[in-house]
């Protein structure tokens, strides 16, 4: 067990109980080490993920679950957690290849859907140690093409689907589907009326479910829903806390879940969200509903010149969710003076800057023991004289072997590393 503590913050402060008020400036140093921990689960969905539209597997996590931790070679210690629930999405859009990918191969192992992310919690030995279970859902969003902005479009739809009837009247001339579009009139009405709206794209990829595939018979919503649930349950006898994590467009997934698990019955149990570069997701009267729930937090954590946050755009009616928390990859000198809007928006750059961040008026200067390499894992947003590669996180030979007859091919995963359905209709 390698669970890093440092002063005495209580542990629902760290998750936002008092809105880290006093724990951002100063930056406290655990808050410091748990957004890297989310950061760092997050950016194990990029390592993981199979994008090489030649391998049958491409679009699925490249690890099993007994050993992701390992060979995403996770630190300080891959043995602190253990994955329970892989997550499969697909989508009733046109979805581009930064974020959905599929197999060229004619053996494909699924042709409708993606792997977006995981469900994992702390192992019984760290949450003896610990006194709490700690849960986290992580979301796989994008890495560096962010051409994906613009395919889902900015027309927001009602978030209906995910609040409870009981609650929620909607006006008899809304159409509730997904793919519907709404008009400026119907916004400011909306705005009026207190009716919750979201991104389409964002509900949309949350929500779909595809009768075609083994692996999304039930949307990732329902996955997620009643893995979250079963683990709750098979923990009622411990401390519970839920972080859900995520950056990119993973990040505006969660935070449409974490309002989902609070909203559909996780009432009793903290549920915080770390939320990375994320675009905005709902409008004024989504985050009002979001903000009712009493166990739910959410921390934005942002560069300060990372245009995709400012996405879609207040003028169209959407808002910034949860506590904002800006940081600025400026203040770095270890970083270029990049001009690329991907490296602003980079998650190894934000996390190194959230390593050395001592607010907008402090020095720069790393806090806890972080690894410059990292910065390059996908980009090339380290200064040339570090000497490290650009995008390095390959797999070997790009995973290409020699058989014993002296041709190559792409290697076959080990069998626990080959895709299974989880989940059922």
């Amino acid at each position: 067990m390698n669970i890093t503590t440092h002063s005495e913050t209580p542990w629902l402060e760290l998750i936002g109980s008092k809105n880290w008020e006093g724990l951002l400036n100063p930056f406290d140093i655990n808050l410091r080490t748990l957004i890297l921990r989310c950061g760092d689960f997050c950016q194990a969905t990029y390592d993981a993920f199979n994008n090489d539209s030649n391998s049958k597997y491409a679009g699925s996590s490249r690890y099993g679950k007994r050993s992701f931790f390992h060979k995403v070679k996770l630190r300080p210690s891959p043995n602190d957690y253990q994955v329970a629930y892989f997550i499969y999405g697909t989508a009733k859009i046109s979805i581009p290849a930064a974020f959905f990918l599929h197999s060229l191969s004619r053996e494909a192992w699924d042709r409708e859907s993606n792997w977006i992310g995981y469900i994992a919690t702390t192992t019984d030995e760290v949450s003896k140690a610990l006194g709490r279970r700690e849960i986290y859902l992580v979301w796989r969003g994008t890495q560096r093409d962010l051409e994906w902005i613009n395919v889902y479009g900015a027309g927001s739809v009602s978030a209906e689907s995910l609040l409870r009837q009981k609650t929620f009247k909607p006006p008899t001339t809304e159409n509730t589907d997904v793919g519907g579009s709404s008009s400026d009139s119907d916004d400011d009405n909306d705005e009026v009326r207190g009716k919750p709206k979201v991104m389409r794209g964002w509900l949309t990829i949350y929500t779909s479910y595809n009768p075609n595939s083994s692996f999304t018979k039930v949307s990732a919503r329902t996955q997620v829903l009643a893995s979250i649930k079963q683990l709750v349950e098979k923990y009622k006898n411990e401390e519970v806390s839920i972080i859900v994590t995520g950056h990119s467009l993973g990040a505006s997934l969660a935070t449409l879940s974490a309002f989902d698990l609070a909203e559909n019955g996780i009432t009793n149990v903290p549920v915080t969200a770390f939320v990375f570069g994320s675009p905005q997701v709902g409008n004024r009267a989504f985050n009002n509903r979001l903000n009712q729930f009493p166990n739910v937090k959410l921390l934005h954590i942002r560069n300060k010149i990372d245009l995709i946050t400012l996405y879609p755009s207040k003028l169209l009616g959407y808002v910034d969710s949860g506590v904002q928390f800006e940081i600025d990859s400026r203040k770095s000198g270890n970083l270029k003076r990049s001009t690329n809007t991907g490296d602003w928006h980079n998650l190894q750059g934000m996390l190194h800057v959230v390593a050395g961040w001592n607010g907008e008026d402090g020095e720069f200067e790393l806090k806890v023991p972080r690894s410059l390499a990292l910065v390059n894992k996908s980009s090339g947003f380290l200064k040339d004289e570090y000497l490290i590669p650009e995008s390095w996180w390959i797999e070997k030979n790009k995973g290409m072997v020699m058989d014993e007859n002296g041709e190559w091919a792409l290697q076959s995963p080990d069998e626990e590393d080959i895709p299974v359905p989880e989940f059922a209709e």
